[in-house]
């Protein structure tokens, strides 16, 4: 019967992610039971740590305590998993305040500040002591000076007293002069430390935590032998980017891809030999979806629709990530309710502007993350928690490309060199910042899109100086045909090269393109033609980008450059009045 009671007391205490405070039978001198960071999964803004928990061999109920958590737990968020001959039943989250913080670090920086500022007061006592003395001796003169008439009008001076007075003010007004700049001194030093101190302070974890935050896990154990309990919690303060390094060993590729996770964790907790996990996408703790709210149209007079909002389409995603962290908190209503609310209220922003905003006002919806990407590394690391990011390998992968010049002389005199990639590996490449090398050299930083497996990319390894591009008007022309005006323009542009080897170059340019139906662009004559690329013509051309795909021989300079020429016609009605030039994206 005993045994029936404490089953049923204990699956009351079903109530997994709901905060308890410490009873005064839960005493804080409870020993904690053994446990390490077994594995991390590392999102974008959050982590969700799983630690092994021993379970002590014997069957029966059993209470084990895993203390202290991080500082940025994220209450709500704890669950627990167990093998088999486990039964878990419950996983509940409590919190106790403490004096100090419990961790050694953070308790030899706070005596170490506690040590300066006894110091300061101190000397601020000294100084102050100082300053009276000061004003005595003051006092002190003026008696002197005084006692020195009198004595003199009577007669009676006592000149060696009157000198062994005055210098005893003299040595003695120095003497606390020093003392006093040295205290200052001193102080202005101390407070130097103390500042340096504090930084220290807040690099851990961003300052000291004043609260013990346990979790206690109510076990079943069917099974005699000891086993391990996997307790699982998010903590915020963790996030991760990618980061390339790429190398072209030279002016022959192919390239090596070094693909890097910079991890930023400011837990409060070291990750010890874990396993990393990284993902771009949102932890999902939640079992049900959001319910879907009515959507009210409400009338105000006094503070109208607003007509085409900045940021619409940012705002909507942030209240959706704001909506899944509160989702995350399965266990708290009041966090549930918040989420459901955030999600509702992301969708009637994007619904007001379908509805009510002029296409050409609309703000564009934010650029799309890709696709939700997760690697599994291969190896253990320690990340221990501190303010600067912590570089780890992802992947290093070695790729053919194919090299090639892009020259754009409307936009810069430089010629950059190109290389044409295929991503062959089984691993999504997400956005970051790339940093290129050409053999040793650093050429500079770039920003890699994201690269779906077996996607074509291109990738940039700076500016070549041994090729060199000019574009030149080389003819224009006005008349009026059949009561239109008629604008005829012909330009040369000229790629030099002073390289050893034949080389192939983009080179690019434009024409105006109007959406009036009264205004008229032709491109009317090009030597060479222009690229037959498909791509190009399904996408640039349309646009009426130029684009030839050229040969360079070896030492095409100076009478050898090679010239590209084209024409082109803009034609409109004589009543029609142009506007200004004005690039378009």
């Amino acid at each position: 019967a005993m045994r029936i009671v404490a089953l049923l007391l204990a699956t009351l205490l079903l109530t997994a992610g709901l905060r308890v405070p410490a009873r005064a039978d839960e005493p804080a001198t409870r020993p904690a039971t053994d446990s390490s960071v077994d594995a991390v999964t590392i999102y974008q803004g959050t982590a969700l740590v799983t630690r092994k928990v021993a379970a002590p061999a014997g069957k029966g109920l059993m209470e084990l305590i895993v203390t202290p958590l991080p500082p940025q737990t994220l209450e709500g968020s704890l669950y627990s998993e167990a093998p088999d001959g486990v039964r878990i039943l419950s996983t509940r989250y409590r919190s106790r305040a403490v004096r100090e913080d419990t961790r050694a670090e953070v308790r030899a920086i706070e005596d170490k500040i506690r040590a300066f500022e006894e110091q300061t007061q101190l000397i601020a006592a000294r100084l102050q002591v100082g300053e009276t003395n000061l004003q005595f001796l003051a006092k002190l003169e003026q008696f002197t000076a005084g006692a020195l008439q009198q004595l003199s009008e009577k007669g009676m001076l006592n000149s060696e007293a009157i000198i062994a007075l005055g210098k005893y003010v003299m040595e003695s007004r120095g003497a606390l002069a020093d003392e006093q700049v040295s205290a200052r001194q001193k102080m202005a030093e101390i407070a130097r430390d103390i500042d340096f101190a504090r930084r220290q302070l807040a690099e851990l974890s961003a300052g000291a935590a004043r609260t013990i935050i346990d979790a206690v896990i109510v076990v079943d154990k069917t099974a005699d032998a000891p086993t391990d309990v996997r307790l699982n919690y998010l903590v915020s303060a963790a996030t991760w980017t990618p980061q390339y390094k790429i190398r072209a060993a030279d002016a022959q590729l192919p390239v090596h891809i070094e693909y890097l996770a910079a991890i930023m964790q400011q837990t409060g907790e070291d990750w010890t030999e874990a396993a990393i996990v990284l993902s771009n996408a949102q932890p999902m703790l939640n079992a049900a979806p959001p319910e879907l709210l009515a959507l009210n149209l409400a009338v105000n007079a006094a503070k109208p629709m607003t007509a085409n909002a900045p940021r619409r389409g940012a705002q909507a995603k942030e209240l959706r990530a704001q909506g899944q962290q509160r989702m995350n908190m399965g266990g708290d209503k009041g966090a549930s309710g918040e989420g459901e609310m955030a999600y509702n209220q992301a969708a009637a922003i994007v619904q007001q502007q379908e509805m009510f905003d002029k296409e050409e006002s609309q703000s564009p919806p934010p650029a799309s993350e890709g696709p939700s990407v997760t690697y599994h590394l291969p190896t253990r690391f320690t990340v221990p928690s501190r303010s600067d990011p912590q570089l780890i390998e992802i992947t290093r992968v070695q790729l053919p490309s194919k090299l090639y010049y892009k020259a754009i002389p409307v936009l810069t005199e430089h010629v950059y060199r190109l290389a044409a990639l295929t991503n062959t590996t089984d691993q999504v490449l997400l956005p970051g910042e790339a940093t290129m090398y050409l053999g040793s050299d650093f050429v500079g930083r770039m920003n890699l899109p994201l690269v779906a497996v077996g996607e074509q990319f291109t990738l940039a390894f700076g500016v070549d100086p041994q090729l060199q591009v000019e574009r030149q008007q080389i003819d224009k022309s006005q008349a009026v045909q059949g009561g239109n005006q008629v604008h005829n323009f012909t330009y040369r542009l000229r790629v030099s090269s002073f390289k050893t080897e034949a080389v192939n170059v983009q080179l690019w340019d434009r024409l105006p393109s109007a959406e009036a139906q009264t205004i008229g662009i032709t491109l009317t004559k090009t030597d060479p033609p222009l690229s037959d690329d498909p791509s190009y013509l399904r996408t640039d051309r349309a646009q009426n980008l130029l684009r030839w795909d050229i040969a360079i021989p070896a030492d095409a300079n100076r009478e050898k450059a090679v010239t590209v020429t084209y024409s082109f016609k803009l034609e409109y009605a004589r009543d029609t009045a142009l506007g200004d030039l004005e690039a378009k994206r």
